[in-house]
């Protein structure tokens, strides 16, 4: 039988590890690049559109090479900070500073004429600096309101288990590291390849919470039905024969979700790349926490370990 609960100590080790590595590559994105996160038009406000390209001959086009070329010449014009991603079949989605429906007009044309292709807007989106502020307050309402309610559900659920708070706590503290953790690794993407959060980035983080916290509850209700059974006298084992038992579903259950994500990041549109991405590290965060960390902290206050959460502290003799 796999001993989880005996190596809580590594499972905390890795969670601080990735959690430290976070903090850092905000700090330095921070210093850097005036913000933790890169920010798309939904927070910071700015255009969004969409160009597409066709060629005005029947000649072989590299697409990449294009790209290249579109982002030199915007710098040319005069637009350093646009971000530039490819959407196929000639598609580019660019987001820039915020422009009026004829500048944007304007600069298809140059870019048509510059490059040699014919250029026409399909798709225009223009965010004002109030509403992404309002759309990045809300965000983060969202994500608190989200985490407060299933805290309650949770302690509602257990409430006839000794100390409900302790199950809710413990569940709300692994998602809070779920989250941070994937904060932390779009803090990297943006620092070192520009990508930049916008809303369906929170809408991924809410997709990974409600993901995440399924999970714990499934391993929560089989440890609360082993605690009632009293199949063992003591509650450490009793969580680590509830993760035996519970470990199939999940990682079943994290692996066809795992591989339908992954086929949508490699073959769906541009336009939902980064949320994809969102939903693929946040499933295998999730099931990790819910495994490794959720029901760990349940023994590590049952039994009042608390040196456990800080694994390179030493042991008392």
């Amino acid at each position: 039988m796999i001993d989880f609960v005996g190596k809580k100590r590594w499972f905390f080790l890795i969670s601080w590890i990735l959690v430290v590595i976070g903090i850092v590559t905000l700090i330095i994105s921070q210093v850097q690049l005036g913000t933790p996160l890169q920010l798309g038009i939904d927070f910071k406000g700015g255009a969004s559109m969409i160009l597409q390209f066709s060629p005005i001959d029947s000649h072989e086009v590299s697409w990449r090479d294009v790209q290249s070329q579109l982002r030199e010449e915007m710098a040319e014009l005069g637009y350093d900070e646009a971000r530039i991603r490819d959407a196929g079949k000639g598609n580019f989605i660019i987001d820039t500073r915020k422009i009026t429906s004829d500048e944007a007009r304007e600069l298809a044309d140059r870019l048509g004429t510059e490059l040699d292709f014919q250029v026409e807007i399909i798709d225009y989106n223009l965010v004002s600096e109030t509403v992404a502020a309002e759309t990045a307050l809300n965000a983060l309402i969202a994500v608190i309101i989200a985490a407060v309610a299933m805290m309650f559900y949770i302690v509602w659920a257990f409430r006839r288990m000794p100390s409900p708070f302790r199950w809710g706590t413990c569940a709300i503290i692994a998602l809070i590291h779920d989250v941070f953790i994937i904060v932390g690794i779009f803090s990297i993407l943006g620092w070192v390849a520009g990508v930049a959060i916008d809303a369906l980035f929170i809408t991924g983080l809410l997709a990974v919470v409600g993901y995440s916290i399924n999970n714990t509850v499934v391993i929560f209700d089989r440890i609360r039905e082993n605690v009632s059974r009293h199949i063992r006298p003591n509650f450490a084992e009793i969580v680590n024969d509830s993760l035996v038992e519970t470990l199939g579903r999940c990682l079943n259950t994290a692996l066809t979700t795992f591989f339908v994500l992954l086929a949508l990041f490699l073959f769906g549109g541009a336009t939902i790349h980064y949320f994809v991405l969102v939903l693929l590290f946040g499933v295998v965060i999730g099931t990790y926490s819910s495994i490794c960390i959720s029901s760990q902290l349940l023994v590590v206050w049952e039994k009042r370990e608390w040196r456990a959460l800080l694994p390179f502290a030493k042991r008392p003799a």
